[in-house]
């Protein structure tokens, strides 16, 4: 995948520490970092499946994971979701 590719982030709700279910974007921003870093251009686009993170690249879902599993807030440089998601978009067609 070329640089600068439109990289659409796709994300549900998830409750967190015991607050009301909501969209909320602190556990993407280490993976935003990152991504912007490669010189991709992002999209935040909410959906209704709770927990979940896609990543879209040409309209294909190139890495899913659990948002919960994603590090709070930060630079996503040690997080290792946020690496693998990294690869999955370069690795994208």
């Amino acid at each position: 995948m070329p640089k600068k590719a439109v990289v659409t982030i796709r994300y549900g709700p998830y409750s967190a520490v015991g607050l009301a279910v909501e969209h909320r974007t602190f556990r993407l921003e280490g993976l935003q970092v990152v991504l912007k870093k490669d010189g991709h251009q992002l999209i935040l686009e909410k959906m209704d499946d709770w927990n979940l993170v896609e990543l879209v690249v040409n309209g294909e879902v190139v890495f899913h994971c659990n948002i919960e599993d994603l590090e709070f807030g930060g630079d996503g440089k040690l997080d290792t979701l946020c690496e693998e998601a990294r690869i999955a978009v370069l690795n994208a067609y």
